[in-house]
């Protein structure tokens, strides 16, 4: 498990005192984007290209406004991103290698995390300062090859980004030889295994997912999270969460791990109505529960 525990380490950080330079405002939808909004994702651009087919080229006042309200949004989110970036880099590494062992010690030894048999996990990667998991998978892969028939015998997937697109796919992986290095150095699944066999994708497996463990730059106490500005996390919980619906299972738990200066202040991190909120947030200090499905299901 070596190669394991050189993809992570490290995540985001911001301080009390941007709550006086980032200003909070309630979710505002984007499925109208007008041409004058600025996008700060291909995601984004696609929508606003989506919106002018849909209007037939012709914007209106409600536009307008619209496109100002989402301006301002993106604008708060990129310097949001800044500050928490900037503040992570100053992180103290000793404080930094302490949380994330007591943050996954706190994902192992919980009883809604041991009881999963299906989750999704993020590969952390140094390089994004994100909150360690080599040692949360090692565990995962170490039981699958020791109880591969069992019962018990968890089942995971690890994201791989397709294009700049927002287009990320999970594919199910049963040891670290099944990952590779992308052209960032970020390992990810190879979408067929060494006899040439397709993968299981999360998004065509049988069964529901009981567990997604989420990244992120900053998160707040009402579930808010804020990502790298790529849309690819939010794009994709929104796909399997629709898919979830339709086959009538129920909806995974989305718990984001978070080191204690990542959390910030409710009312900073501002939203769009294609933000996914997290049920509950990891932190050194304890489980944060935040939807009534994690209070209810994440009983110790």
């Amino acid at each position: 498990m070596a190669r394991l525990s050189t993809i992570s380490r490290i995540s985001v950080a911001a301080s009390r005192s941007l709550s006086s330079s980032v200003r909070s405002r309630p979710a505002v939808s984007v499925s109208r984007l007008p041409n004058s909004a600025a996008a700060p994702s291909p995601c984004l651009l696609r929508l606003r290209s989506f919106a002018t087919t849909m209007d037939g080229g012709r914007g209106n006042g409600g536009d307008q406004q619209l496109g100002s309200e989402l301006e301002a949004i993106f604008k708060e989110k990129r310097i949001l991103r800044s500050k928490v970036r900037k503040s992570l880099r100053s992180m103290d590494p000793l404080q930094r290698s302490q949380e994330d062992d007591a943050i996954q010690r706190i994902v192992l030894d919980a009883p809604w995390f041991r009881s999963s048999q299906r989750l999704c996990a993020y590969i952390s990667c140094s390089a994004l300062r994100e909150v360690d998991t080599s040692k949360i998978l090692s565990e995962i892969l170490q039981n699958t090859a020791r109880d591969s028939q069992a019962h018990s015998s968890k089942k995971v997937y690890v994201p791989r980004v397709e294009d700049k697109n927002c287009h990320m796919r999970m594919f199910n992986i049963s040891s670290v030889g099944d990952l590779i290095a992308n052209s960032m150095d970020i390992l990810e699944p190879a979408p067929v295994d060494a006899e040439g066999n397709e993968r299981e994708e999360v998004m065509h497996a049988k069964e529901p997912i009981d567990l997604f463990l989420l990244p992120g730059l900053a998160f707040d106490r009402s579930g808010r999270r804020l990502g790298r500005g790529g849309g690819y996390y939010d794009t994709f919980l929104k796909s399997y969460q629709d898919l979830a619906r339709a086959r009538n299972w129920k909806l995974p738990l989305l718990v984001a791990l978070s080191y204690s200066v990542q959390i910030m202040e409710e009312g900073v991190i501002s939203v769009t109505s294609d933000d996914i909120p997290v049920d509950a947030i990891v932190s050194p200090a304890g489980v944060i529960h935040i939807s009534p499905a994690a209070s209810e299901r994440m009983k110790s």
